[in-house]
């Protein structure tokens, strides 16, 4: 047998060489009297010739456990705001058994420098919002490591991933908008590189090519997610005076900057500008005038992503899990009824 590479061995390498569970497996390389003496020495032996080096920091040696998840977010300099990545970890560590610990870090710094230590989690939670992080939901995939994917559709069927209907999202504000008599339509965009920018801009695409409405380019801007985008692009759309009935902002944060640029500049929302978001952050309903938005399932997905991971942690077999939770649109008081305005 070919001495495998010490990073790449986990008691479950042990496990699968050995054709026993990785609980068996533990117990073994503890010496408990609950393995069949043929059995703890098969498995000793197999360790041995692989080169298995046991973690020494894990809290258990019959669980080899660290005790500790990680969410690894697309990027946490650029497109992340502070208010989804506070929503995901509070979502999360709701549902996390309390004797698991976060840790949180993002896909670029992992891929930038040095790969993470297999001993260092029990689990990853990817929050994938590009196409880019595909290297790294392979590595980790690749070493045996529980892992599920969130938030965007991946392109594999081998991997656990619960994902939001993005394209269904942008579709329903666009489409509410022009319900609500709105034919002069603005989107402020996510970052480009995002996979729910994308989607969340053929939704809108999709709505207004169906209604036959024509957009103007200037009023399609692209922003990353964070007030101060909204904002900015907003006050460019207001400078150029090509003003339009109805803003659809790609998330609630950059919706909040963009209507604080209106209010600056003395426009009465709903009255002169209406504003939709995407998301539905704890803060939408509180702001004035409330925020219609985009409910995004961000609760439902990590409450099944952590469910899954958990019971493969657990060792629990069961077949991969793969579903698209659509978002809800949540009407307020941001836009107005443009046909009782006339």
């Amino acid at each position: 047998m070919k001495k495998a590479d010490k990073t790449t061995v986990t008691i479950r390498t042990i496990a699968q060489l050995a054709n026993v569970s990785h609980m068996t497996v533990s117990r073994a390389l503890n010496d408990s009297e609950l393995v069949k003496p043929a059995t703890k020495e098969k498995i000793l032996a197999i360790a041995k010739e692989i080169g298995y080096v046991p973690n020494i920091n894990a809290k258990s040696l019959v669980t080899n456990r660290s005790y500790m998840i990680g969410i690894f977010f697309t990027n946490l300099e650029t497109g992340t705001s502070n208010s989804f990545m506070t929503d995901v970890v509070a979502q999360a560590q709701a549902v996390l058994p309390k004797s698991y610990s976060l840790s949180i870090n993002s896909v670029a710094k992992a891929m930038a420098g040095q790969y993470i230590s297999i001993n260092n989690y029990d689990g990853i939670i990817v929050i994938s919002q590009s196409k880019s992080d595909y290297d790294f939901i392979e590595y980790v995939h690749n070493l045996g490591l529980p892992l599920v994917v969130l938030n965007r559709v991946i392109e594999r069927n081998d991997i656990n991933n619960y994902a939001i209907g993005d394209r269904l999202g942008g579709e329903l504000a666009t489409n509410y908008a022009i319900q609500m008599g709105h034919r002069k339509l603005a989107l402020i965009r996510g970052v480009d590189s995002f996979e729910s920018s994308v989607q969340r801009t053929n939704g809108f695409m999709q709505a207004v090519e169906a209604n036959g409405i024509a957009v103007d380019p200037t009023l399609i801007k692209v922003g990353d997610y964070r007030p101060e985008s909204g904002h900015e692009l907003m006050r460019e759309i207001l400078a150029s005076g090509n003003i339009p009935s109805c803003v659809i902002c790609e998330n609630d944060d950059m919706a909040v900057g963009a209507i604080s640029a209106c209010v600056e500049l003395g426009y009465q929302i709903p009255r002169d500008i209406s504003f939709i978001g995407f998301d539905d952050m704890a803060y939408a309903k509180f702001i004035t005038p409330s925020l219609t938005t985009i409910k995004k399932p961000t609760a439902q997905i990590i409450e099944m992503g952590v469910a899954k991971l958990m019971a493969i942690v657990e060792g629990e077999q069961s077949d991969v899990e793969q579903k698209i939770v659509d978002p809800e649109m949540v009407i307020r008081q941001s836009v107005v009824n443009l046909y009782q305005h006339q």
